[in-house]
């Protein structure tokens, strides 16, 4: 018998314990290493996403989507991530996933749904649903440095009929998991999620690919939520939580429990101190792009909002220790 591959790893050991898999949404500027690790030491999921990282750049550094650290896997983290590749050239995915599997990375997923406006404008993310020999030549491409390959992508560009021949292109290429994000391209967040088409996603993929599992991304806000819409779709293999973890980076603990101002501000605490030591090692991120985190841990319904304030007129993140330092909230 061959040796199992990362995902059906991942789904056999779901699968004995009867339950869906999850995973942690690849998001920007958010699934690094830094943000990972955190989530590790609050709750973690069976698999995590790297942020996308522009395909080309692995393997030609000038160009204008440079990879920086978006690559870079601390020796404290548990699992390699999912490196989640963008783009539409299919030799720059060939190179890139040799390059990657090189680095340790057991698996590579493609980015078929990001909806920001500059990724589209490059030809990647939700422009590979208008062009779906691109998707089919990319997935090959990937294909061919042995490693199983996965996609996430959305429901259709502009009109959510548009899944019905869209997912099947997909599932044609045989890929190891299939994330679908139940919106449009067009319906960004702005929608609930598409929920009644799950069957039908399920259906789609019993008859073309019995052997790619498929995964759901949208509106699921944490571990429960998740094993619920399992329970309620026979088939469906796992749950990707995204923004669940903004509402409480405990989303993928199997038994939910409270959580203090403490505990909170002490994940913070340690974010804080990975922040400094990832930004050593290279000039991304920012420290302004630690600010979107603070409405993580200072929770307004903990009585945090005027901690939350003061924090987001921080500088720097031994502003944010002396200003934790000061409040009272902390004593």
């Amino acid at each position: 018998m061959s040796e199992l591959t990362y995902w059906q790893k991942i789904a056999a050991t779901a699968r004995a314990e009867q339950r869906p898999f999850f995973t942690m949404a690849p998001m920007e500027a958010v699934s690094n290493t830094v943000f990972r690790q955190v989530i590790t030491r609050a709750a973690t999921p069976d698999a995590f996403f790297t942020e996308f990282v522009y395909a080309k750049g692995i393997t030609d550094p000038t160009v204008k989507f440079p990879v920086h650290g978006r690559l870079y896997v601390a020796p404290a983290e548990p699992q390699m991530p999912v490196v989640q590749l963008w783009g539409n050239v299919a030799e720059d995915f060939a190179t890139a996933a040799q390059a990657v599997k090189q680095q340790g990375y057991q698996a590579i997923d493609i980015n078929m749904g990001c909806p920001d406006g500059t990724v589209i404008k490059n030809h990647g993310g939700s422009d590979l649903i208008r062009n779906p020999q691109w998707a089919s030549d990319v997935i090959a491409a990937a294909k061919t440095a042995g490693l199983p390959v996965s996609v996430k992508t959305r429901l259709g560009y502009s009109q959510l009929a548009e899944f019905r021949d869209w997912i099947p292109t997909l599932l044609q290429q045989q890929v190891a998991v299939l994330t679908v994000h139940l919106r449009t391209k067009q319906e960004m967040s702005k929608v609930p999620a598409h929920l009644e088409v799950i069957d039908e996603l399920i259906k789609m993929r019993d008859e073309l690919a019995p052997a790619t599992l498929l995964q759901i991304n949208g509106d699921i806000e944490n571990y429960a939520a998740g094993v619920a819409i399992a329970k309620a779709h026979p088939g469906l293999d796992g749950i990707m939580i995204g923004r669940g973890v903004f509402a409480s980076p405990f989303a993928f603990e199997r038994q939910p429990q409270s959580h203090s101002l403490a505990e909170l501000l002490s994940l913070l605490d340690y974010q804080l101190d990975l922040f400094d030591d990832f930004s050593q090692r290279y000039d991304v991120p920012r420290f302004p792009s630690l600010k979107r985190f603070f409405k993580i841990y200072a929770r307004p319904e903990l009585g945090a909002t005027d901690l939350r304030n003061q924090m987001m007129d921080a500088k720097s993140t031994d502003d944010v220790r002396k200003i934790l330092q000061a409040s009272p909230l902390t004593k």
